[in-house]
């Protein structure tokens, strides 16, 4: 029994360091020991295994690691043909060629959103979204609008966590998802991250749920207030054309 628990910790352990690489793309041994609170010599041994099986590289003049060609060979079994990601990603192209911003597509994890495709805009200036990134529901475009189309007794829960930050009022929280219900869309404006805005929508299936969050987002020196309100109708529609690709 004790030799199973092991086991157990050893596969969290080293799921943990996988998942390092969600934010960063190049990590040193004692960064890597610092994220996940192990000593270095612990780290170091799953590691070594994790680069034996090609899940992990080392490069040998900066002894810094990064994902290796398994989690690629991994990847492409997610690139069904009814995945969000894929389904979606011309018509994304084609919203990120008519407005001229990088294009995203968010699904919620419990209090979490999940960047799941992104088709980054061809402007020399522009916000780089790297897919796989993890955000919280408390602030955000995206965010709020998964945030107001959840089950009443989810969100009420999510208001009541722990992880709630105590900055934002829940109570004015949910006067802003009444908002974008009505309206059927969100905008932020350096909610998030200094000088970034964004506008997103529901993308609704043929089931009539919401199944992703579609955004549009960019500096805030092309992406004024008003301009991001200009975005919002073709944003509506070209969700609402979306979500009738998706089973």
């Amino acid at each position: 029994m004790e030799d199973r628990k092991l086991t157990v910790r050893a596969v969290e352990r080293a799921l943990d360091i996988l998942l390092c690489f969600t934010a960063d793309s190049d990590l040193g041994l004692t960064e890597i020991a610092s994220k996940i609170g192990l000593h270095k010599s612990t780290v170091h041994r799953l590691l070594t295994t994790l680069e034996d099986r090609g899940f992990v590289v080392r490069n040998s003049a900066t002894e810094k690691y990064r994902l290796g060609f398994r989690i690629w060979e991994l990847s492409t079994h997610l690139s069904q043909s009814d995945e969000p990601a894929v389904l979606l990603q011309p018509a994304m192209e084609g919203l990120r060629d008519r407005l001229g911003e990088t294009v995203s597509l968010y699904l919620r994890d419990g209090s979490m959103r999940i960047r799941i495709q992104a088709v980054q805009s061809n402007q020399p200036i522009r916000r780089v979204a790297p897919v796989g990134a993890r955000m919280p529901l408390a602030v955000g475009a995206s965010s709020k609008v998964l945030a107001a189309f959840m089950p009443p007794q989810e969100l009420e829960t999510l208001l009541r966590g722990d992880e709630w930050p105590s900055s934002v009022d829940p109570e004015v929280y949910k006067a802003q998802l009444q908002d974008i219900r009505e309206k059927g869309y969100a905008t932020s404006y350096e909610e998030r991250e200094p000088g970034a805005a964004a506008v997103a929508a529901p993308v609704v299936n043929r089931k009539g749920q919401v199944a992703a969050a579609l955004s549009v987002s960019g500096p805030v020196s092309r992406l004024a207030p008003e301009t991001l309100h200009d975005f919002a109708p073709i944003l509506i529609e070209a969700a609402k054309e979306m979500g009738l690709m998706l089973p």
